[in-house]
Protein backbone atom coordinates (compact mmCIF):
# COMPACT_ATOMS: atom_id res chain seq x y z
CA UNK A 1 0.00 0.00 0.00
CA UNK A 2 1.05 3.66 -0.64
CA UNK A 3 1.58 5.18 2.27
CA UNK A 4 -1.39 7.63 1.75
CA UNK A 5 -4.63 6.46 -0.32
CA UNK A 6 -4.67 9.78 -2.36
CA UNK A 7 -1.29 8.97 -4.39
CA UNK A 8 -1.89 5.27 -4.83
CA UNK A 9 -2.62 4.13 -8.47
CA UNK A 10 -4.40 1.18 -6.55
CA UNK A 11 -6.87 3.36 -4.51
CA UNK A 12 -7.01 6.25 -7.26
CA UNK A 13 -10.70 5.36 -7.84
CA UNK A 14 -11.58 4.44 -3.98
CA UNK A 15 -10.12 8.09 -2.70
CA UNK A 16 -10.27 10.42 -5.63
CA UNK A 17 -9.27 13.98 -5.15
CA UNK A 18 -10.72 15.26 -8.65
CA UNK A 19 -8.31 18.48 -9.63
CA UNK A 20 -7.38 19.17 -6.02
CA UNK A 21 -4.99 16.78 -6.25
CA UNK A 22 -3.04 18.70 -8.58
CA UNK A 23 -2.72 21.22 -6.17
CA UNK A 24 -0.54 19.29 -3.67
CA UNK A 25 2.08 17.86 -5.65
CA UNK A 26 5.43 19.07 -5.46
CA UNK A 27 5.30 20.55 -9.13
CA UNK A 28 2.03 22.46 -8.05
CA UNK A 29 3.76 23.85 -4.67
CA UNK A 30 7.23 24.95 -7.10
CA UNK A 31 4.83 26.46 -9.68
CA UNK A 32 3.07 28.62 -6.93
CA UNK A 33 6.14 29.76 -5.44
CA UNK A 34 8.00 30.77 -8.26
CA UNK A 35 4.72 32.95 -9.15
CA UNK A 36 4.88 34.47 -5.94
CA UNK A 37 8.87 35.29 -6.73
CA UNK A 38 7.29 36.59 -10.21
CA UNK A 39 4.77 38.58 -8.57
CA UNK A 40 7.08 40.22 -5.99
CA UNK A 41 9.87 41.21 -8.40
CA UNK A 42 6.72 42.96 -10.31
CA UNK A 43 6.06 44.72 -7.11
CA UNK A 44 9.52 45.92 -6.26
CA UNK A 45 10.18 46.95 -9.63
CA UNK A 46 7.04 49.19 -9.91
CA UNK A 47 8.37 50.78 -6.65
CA UNK A 48 11.78 51.39 -8.03
CA UNK A 49 13.19 49.19 -5.32
CA UNK A 50 14.71 46.84 -7.96
CA UNK A 51 15.33 47.84 -11.77
CA UNK A 52 12.26 47.96 -13.57
CA UNK A 53 13.70 46.22 -16.85
CA UNK A 54 15.10 43.42 -14.28
CA UNK A 55 11.87 42.64 -12.58
CA UNK A 56 9.84 42.25 -16.36
CA UNK A 57 13.10 39.91 -17.18
CA UNK A 58 12.26 37.77 -13.47
CA UNK A 59 8.35 37.81 -13.44
CA UNK A 60 8.47 36.44 -17.45
CA UNK A 61 11.08 33.81 -16.42
CA UNK A 62 8.48 32.75 -13.66
CA UNK A 63 6.25 32.09 -16.06
CA UNK A 64 8.82 30.15 -18.22
CA UNK A 65 11.01 28.09 -16.17
CA UNK A 66 10.29 25.03 -15.24
CA UNK A 67 12.50 23.15 -11.74
CA UNK A 68 12.90 19.84 -11.27
CA UNK A 69 11.53 19.01 -7.63
CA UNK A 70 14.22 15.75 -7.32
CA UNK A 71 17.43 18.56 -8.84
CA UNK A 72 16.62 20.83 -5.48
CA UNK A 73 16.28 17.53 -3.01
CA UNK A 74 19.10 17.11 -1.37
CA UNK A 75 19.88 20.96 -0.68
CA UNK A 76 16.07 21.20 0.42
CA UNK A 77 16.86 18.33 2.98
CA UNK A 78 20.12 20.10 4.16
CA UNK A 79 18.21 23.61 4.39
CA UNK A 80 15.16 22.41 5.84
CA UNK A 81 13.64 24.28 3.23
CA UNK A 82 12.92 24.22 -0.69
CA UNK A 83 13.39 27.82 -1.37
CA UNK A 84 17.04 28.97 -1.07
CA UNK A 85 18.06 26.08 -4.04
CA UNK A 86 14.62 26.95 -5.94
CA UNK A 87 16.10 30.03 -5.88
CA UNK A 88 19.71 29.28 -6.65
CA UNK A 89 18.46 26.92 -9.66
CA UNK A 90 15.81 29.71 -10.39
CA UNK A 91 19.23 32.13 -11.29
CA UNK A 92 21.01 29.86 -12.44
CA UNK A 93 17.99 28.77 -15.47
CA UNK A 94 17.74 32.41 -16.24
CA UNK A 95 21.25 32.58 -17.07
CA UNK A 96 20.82 36.54 -16.66
CA UNK A 97 22.88 37.11 -13.32
CA UNK A 98 22.49 40.87 -13.93
CA UNK A 99 18.86 40.57 -13.62
CA UNK A 100 18.62 37.22 -11.39
CA UNK A 101 20.68 38.94 -8.84
CA UNK A 102 16.96 41.14 -7.82
CA UNK A 103 15.30 37.50 -7.65
CA UNK A 104 13.84 37.03 -3.97
CA UNK A 105 14.78 40.67 -2.57
CA UNK A 106 14.27 41.02 0.65
CA UNK A 107 12.55 37.83 0.71
CA UNK A 108 12.46 34.95 3.55
CA UNK A 109 11.67 31.26 2.66
CA UNK A 110 8.74 31.52 4.45
CA UNK A 111 7.09 34.38 2.72
CA UNK A 112 7.68 32.56 -0.51
CA UNK A 113 6.57 29.28 0.41
CA UNK A 114 3.01 30.30 2.84
CA UNK A 115 2.27 32.88 -0.11
CA UNK A 116 2.67 30.15 -2.66
CA UNK A 117 0.37 27.81 -0.45
CA UNK A 118 -1.95 30.57 -0.03
CA UNK A 119 -2.42 30.44 -3.66
CA UNK A 120 -3.29 27.05 -3.71
CA UNK A 121 -5.68 27.00 -0.96
CA UNK A 122 -7.34 29.48 -2.44
CA UNK A 123 -7.96 27.15 -5.38
CA UNK A 124 -8.81 24.33 -3.38
CA UNK A 125 -11.52 26.50 -1.61
CA UNK A 126 -13.01 27.34 -4.99
CA UNK A 127 -13.03 23.59 -6.09
CA UNK A 128 -14.98 22.26 -3.12
CA UNK A 129 -17.12 26.02 -3.17
CA UNK A 130 -18.37 24.20 -6.65
CA UNK A 131 -18.80 20.94 -5.31
CA UNK A 132 -20.73 21.85 -2.25
CA UNK A 133 -23.04 23.81 -4.80
CA UNK A 134 -23.48 20.53 -7.16
CA UNK A 135 -24.29 18.18 -3.70
CA UNK A 136 -26.72 20.86 -2.12
CA UNK A 137 -28.57 21.16 -5.60
CA UNK A 138 -28.70 17.23 -5.26
CA UNK A 139 -29.82 17.37 -1.65
CA UNK A 140 -32.43 19.98 -2.64
CA UNK A 141 -33.67 18.05 -5.39
CA UNK A 142 -34.70 14.81 -3.04
CA UNK A 143 -35.76 17.60 -0.35
CA UNK A 144 -38.48 19.11 -2.87
CA UNK A 145 -39.47 15.95 -4.33
CA UNK A 146 -39.72 14.31 -0.82
CA UNK A 147 -40.02 16.70 1.84
CA UNK A 148 -43.10 14.46 2.74
CA UNK A 149 -42.37 11.07 2.25
CA UNK A 150 -42.93 9.22 5.89
CA UNK A 151 -40.18 7.42 7.33
CA UNK A 152 -38.77 5.99 10.80
CA UNK A 153 -36.52 8.57 12.54
CA UNK A 154 -34.02 6.85 14.68
CA UNK A 155 -32.26 7.94 18.24
CA UNK A 156 -29.69 5.82 19.49
CA UNK A 157 -30.37 3.74 16.55
CA UNK A 158 -33.76 2.94 17.26
CA UNK A 159 -36.94 3.93 16.13
CA UNK A 160 -38.40 7.18 17.65
CA UNK A 161 -41.17 9.40 15.69
CA UNK A 162 -41.83 9.75 11.95
CA UNK A 163 -40.13 12.17 9.91
CA UNK A 164 -39.69 12.23 6.30
CA UNK A 165 -37.17 11.83 3.79
CA UNK A 166 -36.89 14.99 2.54
CA UNK A 167 -35.90 16.64 6.46
CA UNK A 168 -33.32 14.17 6.90
CA UNK A 169 -31.80 15.02 3.94
CA UNK A 170 -32.28 19.22 4.66
CA UNK A 171 -30.70 18.24 7.49
CA UNK A 172 -27.34 17.37 5.73
CA UNK A 173 -28.06 20.37 3.25
CA UNK A 174 -28.10 23.05 5.69
CA UNK A 175 -24.86 22.26 7.69
CA UNK A 176 -23.50 22.79 4.16
CA UNK A 177 -25.39 25.64 3.56
CA UNK A 178 -23.95 27.15 6.79
CA UNK A 179 -20.40 26.33 5.40
CA UNK A 180 -20.89 28.15 1.94
CA UNK A 181 -22.32 30.90 3.58
CA UNK A 182 -19.04 31.27 5.61
CA UNK A 183 -16.61 30.89 2.94
CA UNK A 184 -16.64 34.68 2.09
CA UNK A 185 -15.41 35.57 5.65
CA UNK A 186 -12.71 32.96 5.82
CA UNK A 187 -11.57 34.03 2.21
CA UNK A 188 -11.19 37.57 3.96
CA UNK A 189 -9.67 36.49 7.11
CA UNK A 190 -7.12 33.74 5.82
CA UNK A 191 -6.39 33.90 2.17
CA UNK A 192 -2.86 36.16 3.13
CA UNK A 193 0.01 37.37 1.63
CA UNK A 194 3.12 36.61 3.85
CA UNK A 195 6.02 39.36 3.09
CA UNK A 196 7.74 40.08 6.41
CA UNK A 197 11.15 39.03 5.69
CA UNK A 198 13.60 36.81 7.98
CA UNK A 199 11.83 37.50 11.50
CA UNK A 200 8.91 39.17 11.13
CA UNK A 201 10.04 42.64 11.09
CA UNK A 202 10.53 43.26 7.25
CA UNK A 203 14.15 45.22 8.13
CA UNK A 204 15.67 43.85 4.76
CA UNK A 205 12.53 45.27 2.75
CA UNK A 206 13.29 48.66 3.26
CA UNK A 207 11.15 51.55 3.96
CA UNK A 208 8.49 50.91 1.68
CA UNK A 209 7.42 47.49 3.14
CA UNK A 210 4.01 48.18 3.82
CA UNK A 211 3.58 48.94 0.47
CA UNK A 212 5.19 46.37 -1.27
CA UNK A 213 3.55 43.58 1.00
CA UNK A 214 -0.24 45.25 -0.31
CA UNK A 215 1.41 45.77 -3.82
CA UNK A 216 2.02 42.06 -3.67
CA UNK A 217 -1.31 40.97 -2.02
CA UNK A 218 -2.39 43.19 -4.78
CA UNK A 219 -0.94 41.28 -7.63
CA UNK A 220 -1.60 37.77 -6.04
CA UNK A 221 -5.22 39.18 -5.50
CA UNK A 222 -4.62 37.81 -1.76
CA UNK A 223 -5.18 40.09 1.18
CA UNK A 224 -3.13 41.64 2.53
CA UNK A 225 -2.40 40.84 6.52
CA UNK A 226 -1.10 44.89 7.56
CA UNK A 227 1.35 42.66 9.87
CA UNK A 228 3.59 39.63 9.86
CA UNK A 229 1.93 36.19 10.80
CA UNK A 230 4.51 33.71 10.39
CA UNK A 231 3.99 32.24 13.69
CA UNK A 232 0.39 32.82 13.74
CA UNK A 233 -1.36 30.22 11.98
CA UNK A 234 -4.13 31.25 12.67
CA UNK A 235 -4.93 31.76 8.75
CA UNK A 236 -4.29 27.85 8.19
CA UNK A 237 -6.07 26.72 11.04
CA UNK A 238 -9.35 28.43 10.01
CA UNK A 239 -8.91 27.12 6.78
CA UNK A 240 -8.18 23.85 7.89
CA UNK A 241 -11.60 23.47 10.20
CA UNK A 242 -13.13 24.75 7.13
CA UNK A 243 -11.90 21.60 5.41
CA UNK A 244 -12.31 19.41 8.38
CA UNK A 245 -16.39 20.66 9.00
CA UNK A 246 -17.64 19.85 5.70
CA UNK A 247 -15.88 16.44 6.32
CA UNK A 248 -17.92 15.73 8.58
CA UNK A 249 -21.10 16.52 7.83
CA UNK A 250 -20.38 14.20 4.89
CA UNK A 251 -19.08 11.85 7.28
CA UNK A 252 -22.01 11.71 9.17
CA UNK A 253 -24.22 11.47 6.03
CA UNK A 254 -22.23 8.41 5.08
CA UNK A 255 -22.37 7.15 8.43
CA UNK A 256 -26.17 7.28 8.16
CA UNK A 257 -26.73 6.30 4.71
CA UNK A 258 -24.50 2.87 5.68
CA UNK A 259 -27.07 2.15 8.60
CA UNK A 260 -30.20 3.21 5.98
CA UNK A 261 -28.69 0.93 2.92
CA UNK A 262 -28.16 -2.22 5.06
CA UNK A 263 -30.20 -5.35 4.36
CA UNK A 264 -32.39 -5.19 7.33
CA UNK A 265 -33.08 -1.62 6.39
CA UNK A 266 -33.00 -1.34 2.66
CA UNK A 267 -34.43 1.91 3.32
CA UNK A 268 -32.07 3.70 0.73
CA UNK A 269 -30.73 2.69 -2.82
CA UNK A 270 -27.03 4.37 -4.01
CA UNK A 271 -26.96 2.39 -7.70
CA UNK A 272 -24.99 -0.56 -9.03
CA UNK A 273 -21.62 -0.53 -7.25
CA UNK A 274 -20.53 -2.36 -4.53
CA UNK A 275 -20.06 -6.02 -5.19
CA UNK A 276 -18.65 -8.38 -2.98
CA UNK A 277 -15.89 -11.27 -3.97
CA UNK A 278 -17.39 -14.09 -2.14
CA UNK A 279 -21.38 -13.30 -1.34
CA UNK A 280 -23.16 -12.38 -4.64
CA UNK A 281 -26.45 -10.88 -2.86
CA UNK A 282 -24.54 -8.16 -1.26
CA UNK A 283 -23.87 -4.33 -2.89
CA UNK A 284 -21.80 -2.73 -0.23
CA UNK A 285 -22.54 1.20 0.58
CA UNK A 286 -19.13 1.79 -0.39
CA UNK A 287 -19.46 5.77 -1.21
CA UNK A 288 -21.06 6.17 2.20
CA UNK A 289 -18.05 4.13 4.09
CA UNK A 290 -15.42 5.91 2.70
CA UNK A 291 -17.05 9.17 3.44
CA UNK A 292 -17.36 7.61 7.22
CA UNK A 293 -13.55 6.76 7.03
CA UNK A 294 -12.59 9.95 5.89
CA UNK A 295 -14.17 11.50 9.14
CA UNK A 296 -12.36 9.34 11.15
CA UNK A 297 -8.97 10.59 9.71
CA UNK A 298 -10.27 14.20 9.56
CA UNK A 299 -10.83 13.84 13.58
CA UNK A 300 -7.38 12.68 14.02
CA UNK A 301 -5.65 15.22 11.61
CA UNK A 302 -7.32 17.87 13.27
CA UNK A 303 -5.50 17.00 16.62
CA UNK A 304 -2.15 16.79 14.89
CA UNK A 305 -2.35 19.95 13.71
CA UNK A 306 -2.98 21.81 16.75
CA UNK A 307 0.24 21.42 17.90
CA UNK A 308 1.59 22.69 14.41
CA UNK A 309 -0.02 26.02 15.49
CA UNK A 310 2.48 26.29 18.53
CA UNK A 311 5.56 28.08 17.07
CA UNK A 312 8.22 28.66 19.42
CA UNK A 313 9.64 32.47 18.73
CA UNK A 314 9.43 33.73 15.26
CA UNK A 315 9.77 30.77 13.80
CA UNK A 316 10.00 26.84 14.96
CA UNK A 317 10.84 23.99 12.59
CA UNK A 318 9.24 21.21 14.09
CA UNK A 319 5.43 23.16 14.45
CA UNK A 320 6.13 24.43 10.75
CA UNK A 321 7.20 20.75 9.59
CA UNK A 322 4.05 19.30 11.00
CA UNK A 323 1.81 21.57 9.39
CA UNK A 324 3.48 20.17 6.25
CA UNK A 325 2.30 17.13 7.18
CA UNK A 326 -0.43 17.04 7.85
CA UNK A 327 -2.69 20.27 6.15
CA UNK A 328 -1.89 18.27 2.53
CA UNK A 329 -3.77 15.06 4.04
CA UNK A 330 -6.81 17.36 5.44
CA UNK A 331 -7.00 18.90 2.16
CA UNK A 332 -6.83 16.24 0.07
CA UNK A 333 -9.69 14.33 2.25
CA UNK A 334 -11.93 16.65 2.01
CA UNK A 335 -11.20 16.37 -1.71
CA UNK A 336 -11.87 12.85 -1.36
CA UNK A 337 -14.78 13.50 0.14
CA UNK A 338 -16.42 15.84 -1.94
CA UNK A 339 -16.24 13.60 -4.93
CA UNK A 340 -17.72 10.54 -3.39
CA UNK A 341 -20.62 12.95 -2.16
CA UNK A 342 -21.46 14.59 -5.67
CA UNK A 343 -22.10 11.02 -6.86
CA UNK A 344 -24.05 9.35 -3.75
CA UNK A 345 -26.27 12.47 -3.51
CA UNK A 346 -27.17 12.26 -7.53
CA UNK A 347 -27.72 8.56 -7.30
CA UNK A 348 -29.20 7.44 -4.08
CA UNK A 349 -32.93 7.05 -3.90
CA UNK A 350 -35.63 6.01 -1.08
CA UNK A 351 -37.04 2.87 -1.11
CA UNK A 352 -40.51 4.19 -0.32
CA UNK A 353 -41.80 1.32 0.06
CA UNK A 354 -39.17 -0.19 2.68
CA UNK A 355 -39.52 3.12 4.64
CA UNK A 356 -43.27 2.29 4.72
CA UNK A 357 -43.41 -1.07 5.39
CA UNK A 358 -40.61 0.06 8.84
CA UNK A 359 -43.08 2.41 10.01
CA UNK A 360 -46.23 -0.38 9.55
CA UNK A 361 -44.40 -3.41 11.00
CA UNK A 362 -43.29 -1.96 14.88
CA UNK A 363 -47.03 -2.50 15.51
CA UNK A 364 -47.18 1.28 15.81
CA UNK A 365 -44.99 1.78 18.64
CA UNK A 366 -43.89 4.72 16.78
CA UNK A 367 -46.63 6.71 17.68
CA UNK A 368 -46.24 6.28 21.59
CA UNK A 369 -45.12 9.91 21.94
CA UNK A 370 -48.06 11.06 19.83
CA UNK A 371 -50.13 8.63 21.98
CA UNK A 372 -48.89 10.25 26.04
CA UNK A 373 -49.30 13.71 24.54
CA UNK A 374 -53.07 12.80 23.16
CA UNK A 375 -53.69 11.15 26.59
CA UNK A 376 -52.31 14.02 28.56
CA UNK A 377 -55.54 15.83 27.51
CA UNK A 378 -57.67 13.76 29.55
CA UNK A 379 -54.86 13.01 32.62
CA UNK A 380 -51.68 14.13 33.82
CA UNK A 381 -49.07 14.16 32.03
CA UNK A 382 -46.78 11.58 34.53
CA UNK A 383 -49.64 9.59 34.64
CA UNK A 384 -49.93 9.77 30.45
CA UNK A 385 -46.58 9.09 30.02
CA UNK A 386 -46.92 5.51 32.48
CA UNK A 387 -50.48 4.66 30.59
CA UNK A 388 -48.24 4.66 27.45
CA UNK A 389 -45.73 2.52 28.52
CA UNK A 390 -47.95 0.35 29.68
CA UNK A 391 -49.92 0.15 26.36
CA UNK A 392 -46.61 -0.23 24.91
CA UNK A 393 -45.50 -3.14 26.84
CA UNK A 394 -48.86 -4.66 26.31
CA UNK A 395 -48.35 -4.64 22.46
CA UNK A 396 -45.39 -6.10 22.54
CA UNK A 397 -46.33 -9.19 24.65
CA UNK A 398 -49.44 -9.59 22.74
CA UNK A 399 -48.46 -8.92 19.51
CA UNK A 400 -51.46 -6.72 18.65
CA UNK A 401 -50.90 -3.27 17.73
CA UNK A 402 -50.75 0.21 20.23
CA UNK A 403 -53.63 1.62 18.12
CA UNK A 404 -55.93 -1.17 18.29
CA UNK A 405 -55.46 -1.31 22.05
CA UNK A 406 -55.23 2.68 22.66
CA UNK A 407 -58.52 2.64 21.42
CA UNK A 408 -59.94 -0.17 23.25
CA UNK A 409 -58.97 1.77 26.44
CA UNK A 410 -59.36 5.27 25.79
CA UNK A 411 -61.84 5.19 22.79
CA UNK A 412 -62.05 8.97 22.96
CA UNK A 413 -58.04 9.33 21.63
CA UNK A 414 -58.83 11.64 17.98
CA UNK A 415 -58.87 9.84 14.82
CA UNK A 416 -56.02 9.57 12.77
CA UNK A 417 -53.88 9.62 15.79
CA UNK A 418 -52.00 6.94 14.46
CA UNK A 419 -51.41 7.96 10.83
CA UNK A 420 -48.22 8.63 9.69
CA UNK A 421 -49.12 11.56 7.33
CA UNK A 422 -50.35 13.33 10.26
CA UNK A 423 -47.74 12.79 12.54
CA UNK A 424 -44.66 14.71 10.68
CA UNK A 425 -44.90 17.48 12.72
CA UNK A 426 -42.39 20.27 10.44
CA UNK A 427 -40.66 17.82 8.67
CA UNK A 428 -42.43 18.84 5.37
CA UNK A 429 -41.87 22.22 5.88
CA UNK A 430 -38.23 22.19 6.63
CA UNK A 431 -37.35 20.33 3.68
CA UNK A 432 -39.29 22.44 2.07
CA UNK A 433 -37.39 25.72 3.66
CA UNK A 434 -34.29 23.94 2.43
CA UNK A 435 -35.18 23.93 -0.78
CA UNK A 436 -35.86 27.56 -0.95
CA UNK A 437 -32.63 28.21 0.77
CA UNK A 438 -30.75 26.06 -1.63
CA UNK A 439 -31.94 28.10 -4.27
CA UNK A 440 -30.63 31.29 -2.47
CA UNK A 441 -26.86 30.11 -2.04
Amino acid sequence: MSASVFDSPLYAHLFPTGEAGRLFSDTAAIRAMLLVEGALAKAQGAQGIIPELSAKAIQRATMEIQIDPGAIARATGENGVPVPALVAAFRSEMNAPEHAQFVHWGATSQDIMDTGLMLRLRQLLLLAENDLRAIIASLAAQAQAHAATPMAARTYGQHATPTSWGAVVADWGHALCDLLDALPALRNTSLLVSLSGAAGTSSALGAHAAATRSALAEGLGLNDPERSWHVDRGPILRIADWLIQVTSVLARMGATLVALTGSEVAEITLGGAGASSTMPQKQNPVGPSVLHSLGHQATGLRAALAPATQHLHQRDGAAWFAEWMVLPQIALGTASALQHAKLITSAMAPNTAAMAATLENGLGLIHAEALSFALSEQMQRPQAQAETKTLCRAAQEQGVSLAALAYDAYPDLPKGLFDTASSLGLAPSEAQAFVARAQTV
